[in-house]
């Protein structure tokens, strides 16, 4: 059930863009309201110049702060259970190193994978073409609890794999749970029966076997409005039910927000701030 209206600015990608977080919070339509909510589209940390600095300042906002995970931050804390190693082009020292490092993983994990609150459902990157807003909002807390448990480092190396690429409601265990992850925080195309594609990470395209998860028809969520990132190639995006909201802060671009209500746009310029490590 929905939370009494209030005002909510939807935020993209952040990945470790301080800086510009910082920027954007004093922008003064968003500042003028300090009890507004700051919906976070997941990935906030990685490749960016501070990802420490960027948790200190989406925690600091405190019960303000709406954050579901990203693959970014899920790839955090696989290196941190020992699942993966890090990357050549991660920026999460800072975090790994910190004195108060578990602060962080404890924050970080006890996010949600998916948020429906005033009227929009907020995912990282897609929701498959079979859910509904219920199943979707389920499954999503399936994950969550296992996140949450005492025992979340030992389930983290099963999550990896792009297999199953189709949803089944009889899918169970490991197999279950990495479909829900993939979907809600890697999916960008699938084919028109739902299979999920990995391969392509640029501007949508559109064939006989593949197309944007939001384009595939009669999906179940169509008329529940979805606000999205993880799609930089993509960019800023607004339909009548679906707003994507990553506009490449990391790779010079934008840091962008979106009040949900009127739907009005601010963003910040990121040139020469944010430089993606791998450049």
């Amino acid at each position: 059930m929905n939370s009494p209206v209030s005002t909510v600015w939807a935020v993209g990608d952040l990945q470790g863009c301080n800086q510009c977080l910082q920027e954007l919070l004093a922008h003064p339509d968003i500042a003028a309201d300090p009890k507004a909510q700051i919906w976070f589209c997941g990935d906030l940390v990685n490749r960016g110049p501070d990802s420490k600095g960027t948790l200190d300042t989406v925690m600091a906002l405190g019960d303000r702060a709406v954050c579901v995970l990203g693959n970014h931050d899920l790839h955090l804390l696989g290196v941190v259970a020992g699942a993966r190693e890090p990357g050549k082009n991660d920026t999460l020292s800072d975090i790994l190193n910190a004195p108060n490092a578990d602060d962080y993983i404890d924050w970080l994990r006890h996010r949600n994978m998916a948020h429906y609150d005033q009227g929009h459902l907020m995912v990282h990157a897609g929701v498959p073409p079979a859910w509904s807003l219920d199943l979707a909002l389920a499954c999503a807390a399936e994950v969550e609890q296992v996140l949450r448990s005492d025992n979340w480092q030992t389930w983290l190396p099963h999550m990896y794999g792009n297999k199953p690429r189709r949803w089944r409601n009889s899918l169970t265990g490991d197999r279950r749970l990495r479909y829900i992850v993939n979907a809600l925080t890697r999916m960008r195309l699938c084919s028109p029966d739902g299979k999920l594609d990995f391969k392509h990470k640029n501007k949508p395209v559109t064939t006989a076997e593949v197309m944007p998860w939001f384009d595939v028809p009669d999906r179940a969520a169509q008329d529940t409005p979805i606000v999205f990132g993880h799609w930089s190639a993509l960019g800023f995006m607004a339909r009548p039910n679906l707003v994507c909201l990553d506009t490449g802060c990391v790779w010079g671009r934008k840091l962008t927000a979106m009040r949900l209500h009127d739907r009005k746009v601010v963003s910040v310029d990121c040139a020469n701030q944010c430089v993606n490590a791998s450049r």
